[in-house]
């Protein structure tokens, strides 16, 4: 909502220059998540005021990974494809091949410009032959809508309407099948499903940014604060948090998960020509199908492959020491800039130095470079650099049996 002048209205002119009077809108689990608040540590996502941690920040990512954390996923970017060209209009955009996708089932997808750049990455679900849910950071609904230009297909912003919630660990299954959400524990990886509640239905995938068990749950807006209360009632036995994003990101990072405009930018953010990423550049390469119909960016990313032209990657590094790299630049033999750590922990799992970095081709296209990142530690009131030596290791940094295990253990 925008704030008004007495006896003037404003024109969509003055309402620009007025942007700042604009409050960051609450989720539709904002009441809830407010009564648990003990830290007043809010940050905007989407133009939403979401959580960074509610009660500590640690023990917040230790639910992830010992209980069930409950995350408010509301402000993602959800857009609704649907209609007889549903299939054909998704094939023409994604990277992936999307006539491979039954209904009932999700895949992880990116989408690209025509020069082959990635406009973002995000989450495609199949609900039925004709309707898809995508899911992404950020807002793309021009684009798409030109992209439909030709299609039977209509293509909608629902994030409002639907609100979500992610619920990840060891006890998400056992506490979901507790709330009454019978067979639950067939739905394998990236399964979807539906569930009544409520005289409506609530969407639960087995999919989730923890590299963990887990599920996300998608319900129509006004029934959102009834879903929260079976949830938390059904879990005061399995130990249910609710936690906020620092949490979230310490286990996407164990898990090797990247996050569009922080650790690549993408192509309609980007300022300078040189920050734009092909797939192949920030590790998506594997989502690419050659032989699917023609999608965009297809000649470009092929074209790059033939020639060799690719000038960057996307890793894994393992730091010597504890002291996390964050943000540091990444040296070849301590003299030549070759990079940038982008996200970086010491993690709790791995017990280990990890970070995500993107290196300039062709440092980092081998284990054995000779590699360094230059970290400044605060030591005493002072800095202090430190040069420390990094090894370019595959993702996940951890990885989880029971992520997988169907059905999960009854924890």
């Amino acid at each position: 909502m925008i704030a008004s002048v007495p006896g003037r209205e404003l024109n969509p002119r003055l309402a620009l220059q007025d942007h700042w009077r604009a409050m960051r809108r609450e989720t539709p689990f904002h009441s809830r998540l407010a009564a648990l608040d003990f830290r007043n540590d809010w940050y905007s996502w989407a133009g939403c005021k979401a959580p960074l941690s509610l009660w500590d920040e640690e023990l917040e990512y230790f639910a992830i990974r010992s209980q069930a954390a409950l995350i408010d996923i509301s402000p993602m970017v959800k857009y609704r494809i649907e209609g007889p060209d549903a299939e054909t209009y998704c094939e023409r955009v994604f990277v992936r091949n999307v006539a491979k996708l039954r209904p009932g089932r999700v895949h992880y997808t990116a989408w690209c410009d025509d020069e082959g750049h990635v406009l973002d990455d995000g989450t495609l679900f199949r609900l039925a032959e004709t309707r898809f849910r995508l899911c992404c950071q950020e807002r793309h609904l021009p684009w798409l809508l030109d992209s439909a230009i030709g299609f039977d297909v209509t293509v909608a912003d629902e994030t409002e309407a639907v609100a979500g919630l992610a619920l990840q660990g060891p006890t998400s299954c056992a506490l979901l099948k507790d709330a009454g959400f019978a067979g639950i524990e067939r739905l394998k990886p990236f399964d979807l499903a539906f569930f009544p509640h409520e005289g409506g239905t609530v969407t639960i995938s087995r999919t989730g940014f923890t590299g963990d068990l887990g599920y996300e749950l998608f319900v129509e807006a006004a029934d959102a604060l009834s879903l929260w209360d079976r949830l938390w009632e059904a879990g005061q036995l399995r130990g249910i948090r609710a936690i906020g994003y620092t949490a979230l990101n310490r286990a996407r990072i164990e898990a090797g998960f990247i996050v569009a405009n922080a650790d690549f930018v993408t192509a309609e953010h980007a300022i300078r020509a040189d920050r734009v990423r092909m797939p192949d550049e920030i590790g998506l390469g594997w989502l690419v199908d050659p032989g699917k119909p023609h999608f965009n960016g297809r000649r470009a990313i092929l074209e790059a492959r033939r020639r060799r032209s690719l000038g960057h990657v996307l890793v894994g590094l393992e730091i010597e020491g504890n002291v996390p790299a964050e943000h540091a630049l990444v040296y070849h033999a301590k003299k030549k800039e070759v990079g940038l750590v982008s996200a970086a922990i010491w993690s709790p799992m791995a017990k280990r130095n990890i970070a995500i970095a993107s290196l300039q081709r062709p440092y980092g296209d081998t284990r054995k470079d000779d590699l360094w990142v230059e970290i400044y530690a605060l030591r005493e009131g002072q800095y202090m650099k430190l040069m420390k030596r990094a090894t370019v290791v595959p993702r996940p940094f951890v990885k989880l049996d029971r992520r997988t295990a169907t059905p999960p253990a009854d924890a």
